[in-house]
């Protein structure tokens, strides 16, 4: 073993979700960041083939998940057992509330008293976190704005048992925000407070964020997979079709059928994130500029620019592997996955880090 091993740490971050589960191994030396790994695996979206969670529940399928990460990395020979989990944002809860004016020592136990009154199952039921968001100096006596973050403790309990299945020593688990966070909002880039959208396959996640943290998350249900079924319904085609058509054309104005159908679906997403940054700087005066669009819609033909227009704001592209380093030749390829493995990056920038 090299003397300059033992500061080198790396760690698989594993994204499981809906439609695909992604794979990122990064290494840490110094300040140094390098990847040295990554894969994705498609989800088949049709028939009673394999699925990663419960349609019912939407716990996960342990023994499918285990079954299928197994092969993945004998297949990629990949050894690393180091492993990060991202929760997904369905499996998590998130709200913000305001304390009174109290001692730091008070604090704890207020938090978990008006906890039980915003977590929607028993509070012995989940494992929470919080912290404070917000302190309003205007008043004579500070109130406090709280961020709270819940995961069931079956949630939890399930990506352990998939990491004994598979021998994994989890470094960490965390929800799949905070990993979006990490590989994507760069505080030397994006100082002030930013808007950073994350679509997913069956949900989009709108969070502000400030300096890495988390001021709030909301969820709603327009998603990569709704683009899709919207052209199902009205164009009478498959489900490979629709998504074939949707890639190639995206939000182009030459295709004004294809156009048509998609714009009207972004612009109830662009609708929320005004709705969201309006109310945000109402509360603070201080306006959003800058949003960041992930996941693998962010890619659409036109999305970028049709934001920007509709927003009057600054719109960017994730780009999680910016900071890590990578063979010249993959740069471009990187550049073009790289909203959809955001996830990915920061869950094993953390298992890294811990």
């Amino acid at each position: 073993m090299s003397a300059l091993s033992i500061f080198n740490k790396t760690s698989l971050g594993i994204d499981i979700g809906v439609s695909s589960i992604k794979i990122v191994e990064v290494s840490i030396s110094g300040k140094k960041k390098k990847l040295e790994n990554y894969l994705e695996f498609q989800l088949p979206q049709k028939g009673n083939n394999f699925k990663a969670f419960h349609s019912e529940d939407g716990f996960l399928l342990i023994e499918q998940a285990a079954t299928v990460l197994k092969g993945l990395l004998k297949r990629f020979d990949i050894k690393q057992k180091r492993v990060a989990f991202s929760i997904p944002d369905f499996s998590t809860f998130f709200t913000t509330f305001t304390l009174p004016p109290m001692s730091e020592s008070e604090v704890p136990k207020a938090v978990e008293f008006e906890a039980r009154h915003h977590i929607p199952v028993p509070i012995s039921e989940v494992n929470f976190d919080w912290q404070i968001i917000e302190k309003d100096n205007k008043l004579p006596a500070t109130k406090l704005k709280v961020l709270l973050v819940a995961v069931p403790k079956k949630v939890l309990f399930s990506y352990q048992s998939l990491a004994e299945m598979c021998g994994f020593n989890v470094r960490g688990l965390e929800a799949e925000v905070f990993g979006l966070i990490r590989a994507v909002v760069d505080p030397a880039k994006f100082s002030q407070p930013t808007c950073l959208v994350d679509f997913g396959w069956q949900s989009t996640t709108i969070s502000l964020v400030k300096n890495r943290n988390l001021l709030a998350s909301h969820s709603f249900d327009i998603s990569g997979s709704g683009l899709s079924k919207e052209l199902i319904s009205i164009l009478k085609v498959d489900f490979q079709v629709a998504e074939d058509l949707k890639k190639q054309y995206g939000l182009d104005p030459q295709k004004p059928e294809i156009f048509k159908i998609l714009s009207a679906k972004v612009n109830e997403i662009s609708t929320e994130i005004e709705k969201i940054c309006q109310g945000f700087q109402q509360d603070q005066n201080n306006k959003i500029e800058d949003v960041i669009i992930s996941g693998g819609t962010a890619t659409l033909l036109g999305l970028k620019d049709y934001l920007a227009r509709e927003l009057k704001r600054n719109v960017f592209i994730a780009d999680p592997f910016e900071s890590v380093q990578a063979p010249l030749i993959l740069q471009n390829r990187l550049k073009q996955i790289g909203p959809s493995f955001s996830v990915a990056v920061g869950v094993s920038l953390m298992g890294a880090e811990t």
